[in-house]
């Protein structure tokens, strides 16, 4: 069984060092490019605005079920135990097998991509460094959940002095708010600015990915109904002041006409400021923060299958604890080996858009929706954190949700489709073969026969 070892520090330093992985240093470039001007820091303000509405509905869900997979279990209760909420759970799990290594793979890839600054990487020698970053990130989470703790927040030390070098290099240089006094210049909100707007934000949201972390570790945190809520706010809010001043530092001293074109602008930045030395130095640590980040991922997103098979609900292989270490070590390393596959064959821009696109539909939007059916059959009463102003920060979170998943693109939309089809296919077949919903006999009452047999007893 899983222990509550997690306190609030560690719980923020978690999400924190998810949050910030290698997304923001190597996206950076590119939604200047999307945005083609200097007011590219609005898509950083859209990603942060909905971060902060879609947590609100992670918290009331979070504090309400804090067990081990976080989306499965909130999936699951919304749309009934004995109903359609074990398909909606099943279709989360059946994703995260391939998102969550899509995940993992990003950011090795984007660790070997930022790599090679250092030392030039031809394909293979590149492919090689982002497959031995998953390898030493699986060997690294073999081990007891209050050691890992440990290790989170001490990523998180290297994770935060990183992004502050940066930001104290530009405030050093003198003109900081130069790019906020001229983020208006040459502005038109027509229908090319809502679209870049769409297009942009998709990179800034993938950025943003991990600030309900905890949410996954439910079955780990203390206090979880205060620590879980608490630890996403505070993520979010430390992240987002730390994304918009890395930006205005980087853009006050490489501007952003030059910046859009940089493969490795923080390194370029660090190199005008400082000299070369300073260059190596600021990239070592980015490579930290990926790393930092990678390891997160991979702890987080290792608890939901094996949640779902402790259940019933997938396969039983997954709800094997490691004998001594009591950690979930079968579905550590069966998405670890398939990150490790992922990060030989993708490319990291089509896994940034593979990731939103196939966890929107089922993931975000999904338990949004959830969370709106359970306050109609439970009621308010049954949620510790209460969502101000309920429900509309809910649907402003599925407009958004929406908006970004037509921002994928069509192909990426499509491939999420399939990805819900089939395991619709699998679902059905299973649940059919173990006659569970909607196959599974009802008594009198219309309940399920395993569900009276429950009642009797």
């Amino acid at each position: 069984m899983l222990e509550r070892r997690l306190g609030l520090a560690q719980a923020t330093a978690i999400n924190m060092i998810d949050m910030v992985g290698i997304g923001p240093f190597i996206t950076l470039p590119m939604i200047i490019t999307m945005m083609n001007g200097p007011y590219f820091l609005y898509a950083w303000l859209a990603g942060a605005i909905l971060s902060f509405v879609d947590a609100m509905v992670w918290s009331e869900l979070g504090a309400a079920f804090p067990k081990a997979g976080g989306s499965y279990n909130f999936l699951k209760e919304a749309y009934g135990p004995n109903k359609a909420g074990s398909f909606m759970s099943f279709l989360f799990v059946w994703q995260t097998m391939i998102q969550a290594p899509l995940v993992i793979a990003s950011a090795a890839i984007g660790f070997s991509a930022y790599f090679s600054y250092l030392i030039p990487l031809n394909p293979i020698a590149a492919k090689a460094v982002s497959g031995s970053v998953v390898i030493l990130i699986v060997l690294l989470l073999y081990r007891k959940i209050e050691t890992i703790g440990k290790i989170s927040v001490f990523l998180w030390v290297g994770v935060i002095f990183t992004i502050l070098w940066i930001v104290a290099g530009g405030i050093s240089h003198g003109n900081f708010l130069g790019p906020v006094k001229h983020m208006n210049d040459g502005l038109t909100i027509n229908y090319a600015f809502i679209s870049a707007m769409g297009f942009a934000s998709v990179k800034t949201v993938y950025s943003y990915l991990g600030y309900y972390n905890a949410c996954h570790l439910g079955g780990e945190i203390k206090n979880p109904t205060r620590n879980i809520p608490r630890s996403m706010f505070l993520s979010i809010a430390g992240i987002s002041v730390l994304y918009l001043a890395m930006n205005i530092s980087v853009t006050s001293v490489v501007p952003w006409n030059e910046a859009k074109d940089s493969e490795f602008v923080i390194s370029l930045f660090m190199e005008r400021l400082a000299g070369s030395t300073a260059a190596i130095i600021v990239t070592c640590l980015i490579l930290w923060v990926a790393f930092a980040s990678l390891f997160s991922a991979t702890l987080g997103y290792s608890r939901i299958p094996y949640a779902a098979a402790a259940d019933g609900a997938f396969f039983k292989v997954f709800a094997k604890l490691h004998p001594t270490k009591q950690f979930p070590h079968i579905s550590l390393l069966f998405l670890g080996g398939l990150g490790f596959i992922f990060s030989l064959l993708f490319r990291l821009s089509d896994v940034i858009s593979a990731i939103l696109a196939m966890r929107i539909l089922i993931q975000f939007i999904g338990q949004a929706v959830g969370l709106i059916l359970l306050h109609k059959t439970r009621g308010k009463q049954s949620f510790p954190w209460k969502m101000p102003l309920f429900p509309f920060p809910v649907y402003l979170a599925i407009i958004l949700w929406a908006g970004i998943l037509f921002s994928t693109g069509l192909k990426m939309i499509l491939a999420g489709i399939g990805v819900i089809v089939a395991g619709t296919i699998v679902y059905f077949i299973k649940a059919k073969r173990n006659g569970e919903w909607p196959f599974q006999e009802t008594g009198v009452s219309g309940q399920p026969l395993d569900k009276l047999t429950d009642i009797s007893e």
